[in-house]
């Protein structure tokens, strides 16, 4: 409609890189993108997965398994896969119990398989907490930034192994996750819960530091604080932080808010860099993902700044890799679908509110 004139164009960007099934990628399903991002990767197809539920249920339920088709024995999905090659030199964010929890509202009819969702994403948990946490820590750890979605964000800068509290934020909602899916299929114990309770409480005691969260040298210790709207990815536990962390989240992420959306580094940060990939331009996930959050936790005026300033980014820009923060101009790739996907998401909830 008038309100949502990109529509269009956002299910085109989609389209154009949805491919049939061949070679390594099993299922029907969304590439990044048909320039040279031509993968699927273990995260985006989490957001373009959201997208597509509600008009293509089951495009969408076979682009959240097309991942975990290649997950290994450890639990661990890949990095990325093409028709040709699963890599796996890194991993990627675990999103993927946040994704589960909409996907479960947006999707006719719910999940189509509970007990599958429930074994793969037990073994991706178990992977982040066997494996990606040093002997005695209660928190995980990212063994380089390309683990995080956000390659070479300042937070990154000074150690490559960093314990994050955006990763214990994904994880206690992965937790959190896994402990309603358990209930569904019949497992009564409360160690998802449980588990979730005791991540939270580590992030809160080991990374707040009174009105900020830090990240955390693993080999050092050090505790270091950042520009990086990475620091305040924990909004997205929402109505389950503490009424003043959330508050004081809110402030930083007001202050990342610029006229196109939200700054992956602040402005005035010397690190800053208008190309910067994560070092200051505009992105889709971090939009998705802390507007949700946001609006959970209650702070609805600036949820509804956050969607509707990168939605008119993308109407004035197309939906590019991601944006210069202050111009809004379109950068990298041109034609990402999982920015075409967040356009989507956002436009789908603001006409949903208007009625």
């Amino acid at each position: 409609g008038d309100r949502t004139p990109a529509a269009e164009l956002a299910c085109y960007v989609l389209w154009s890189a949805t491919v049939h099934p061949a070679g390594l990628v099993g299922r029907p399903a969304v590439l990044m993108s048909k320039h040279w991002m031509d993968k699927v990767w273990s995260w985006d197809h989490c957001f373009t997965a959201l997208a597509l539920a509600s008009g293509a249920p089951e495009l969408a339920w076979q682009q959240f398994q097309v991942v975990f088709d290649h997950q290994d024995a450890e639990g661990a999905l890949p990095d990325s896969v093409t028709h040709s090659e699963v890599l796996r030199n890194f991993v990627k964010p675990p999103v993927h119990g946040w994704a589960l929890s909409l996907l479960s509202q947006r999707l006719p009819g719910g999940l189509p398989d509970v007990s599958a969702a429930y074994r793969q994403l037990s073994a991706w948990t178990s992977f982040w907490l066997d494996h990606r946490r040093a002997p005695g820590s209660r928190l995980a750890h990212y063994e380089h930034g390309n683990d995080s979605g956000w390659d070479n964000a300042t937070v990154f800068r000074e150690e490559r192994l960093v314990r994050s509290a955006d990763l214990a934020a994904f994880l206690v909602l992965q937790l959190k996750e896994l402990a309603a899916l358990a209930s569904a299929v019949g497992d009564t114990s409360a160690r998802w819960a449980e588990q979730a309770d005791v991540m939270l409480a580590a992030m809160l005691e080991e990374l707040w530091q009174g009105n900020e969260f830090v990240s955390q040298g693993v080999a050092t210790g050090t505790r270091r604080r950042s520009a990086s709207l990475l620091d305040l990815m924990p909004v997205v536990l929402g109505e389950h932080l503490p009424p003043e962390v959330f508050d004081h989240l809110c402030v930083g992420i007001a202050t990342h808010l610029t006229s196109v959306g939200l700054a992956t580094e602040l402005p005035n940060s010397s690190h800053y860099e208008p190309d910067g990939y994560w070092r200051g331009p505009v992105w889709a996930p971090a939009t998705v993902l802390i507007e949700d959050g946001l609006r959970r936790g209650g702070a609805v005026e600036l949820a509804d700044q956050v969607s509707a300033r990168f939605r008119a980014t993308c109407e004035k820009s197309g939906f590019a890799e991601n944006f210069d923060a202050l111009t809004g101009e379109g950068l990298r790739d041109r034609a990402y679908t999982w920015t075409a996907g967040a356009y989507l998401l956002l436009a789908e909830d603001a006409e949903r509110r208007l009625g």
